[in-house]
């Protein structure tokens, strides 16, 4: 297991799990990070925070922080 976070760019993975307490785990829930949905990181910032992934047919941007709450399995592409 390893986190969204440790993703490379172009690589996909399936969620796993969503740890993290209360609102913020509310927060990733909502914008659609459930278990058993495939991501792909697309791009990270020049900085390494955040960085874009392509869900659900969208696009969308988190901070490093709050992908390490985020337990993915890596698949092939």
């Amino acid at each position: 297991m390893m986190t969204l976070d440790e993703l490379e760019i172009g690589k996909s993975g399936v969620i796993t799990a969503v740890n993290g307490e209360g609102a913020l785990r509310r927060r990733l829930l909502d914008m659609g990070l459930t278990p058993r949905t495939k991501v792909m990181v697309r791009k990270v910032a020049p900085m390494g925070d955040p960085i874009e992934i392509h869900l659900r047919g969208y696009e969308l941007t988190i901070r490093v922080d709050d992908a390490k709450d985020i337990e993915i399995e890596r698949v092939a592409d």
